[in-house]
């Protein structure tokens, strides 16, 4: 089998202390295939396991972010039988989703054109999402007679409520950035010139934040759906322990009092 990370459909930029990885089948909206899933598994783990790297950034090359899967490679007509779509969901999206939302680090998206199916949902499972003017989002799933899937009918409930994420599946109409901004989606929406510079702005920001605690303060508002005030109060309380006992917290409070910028290390 090659190697995931000789793959050229994921392109990769090492911006020091951060990583910038941008979908590559311009050709096709980005659209998914399993060699693409491997190759940006692969980017995401090394990403997540290596200390130098403090925040990702996720995009996409040409016109679009990324037209879901490329049905071309799931065509009826072309197999024995019936696609196994639990299959591919099990093999790569859920651990793409997983990955991303598991990370201890920020992952910014920046939705440079059309984000559907799957697309969508997988810039929605990063933490921060940005933009532009021009970008539509389609849950496009009905169309074809699926069910939103990489996280879709978790995610959307959470993030817009039942009656509007059933509305949006059922319809499969595409939204704007201003209205998917607006719904609670997106974090900011840039004119389409804009995007890429604040993008990349965003992400060295945070690469240079105490990256250990946004780490927990992910991993603590993600656990939060599913658990009770008490339940969670206690998480609250033992991440927090770990933070107060953290090198960025001594260096925070350090910069603080001695009226100097801080220099982050996000080591625990």
């Amino acid at each position: 089998m090659t190697n995931p990370h000789d793959s050229n459909t994921i392109l990769v930029k090492d911006h020091h202390s951060w990583i910038e990885l941008r979908l590559n089948r311009p050709e096709r909206l980005n659209a998914f295939t399993d060699e693409m899933h491997r190759a940006l598994r692969a980017q995401l783990e090394q990403a997540a396991a290596d200390p130098k790297c403090r925040a990702v950034l996720l995009t996409g090359e040409g016109r679009g972010f990324c037209a879901g899967q490329d049905l071309g490679d799931r065509d009826p007509r072309t197999m024995d039988g019936p696609p196994d779509l639990e299959h591919t969901l099990s093999t790569f999206y859920n651990p793409l989703v997983r990955c991303i939302r598991g990370m201890g680090k920020p992952v910014v998206c920046a939705v440079n054109g059309v984000a559907a199916g799957a697309g969508a949902n997988i810039a929605f499972s990063c933490d921060i999402v940005l933009a532009a003017r021009s970008a539509k989002f389609i849950q496009s799933f009905a169309k074809v007679g699926l069910i939103p899937d990489a996280g879709g009918t978790w995610v959307l409930p959470r993030l817009i409520g039942e009656a509007r994420a059933k509305a949006w599946a059922m319809t499969a109409e595409p939204i704007t950035a201003e209205t998917a901004q607006a719904w609670g989606l997106v974090w900011r929406v840039y004119d389409d010139e804009e995007l890429a510079e604040r993008a990349h702005a965003q992400t060295q920001a945070l690469a240079d934040a105490p990256t250990f605690g946004l780490g927990l303060t992910k991993q603590a508002m993600q656990a939060a759906a599913g658990h009770d005030l008490d339940t969670h109060l206690g998480m609250e309380a033992e991440l927090q322990g770990r933070a107060g006992r953290s090198a960025d917290y001594r260096e925070g409070v350090t910069a603080f009092l001695d009226k100097r910028a801080p220099n982050f290390s996000g080591q625990e």
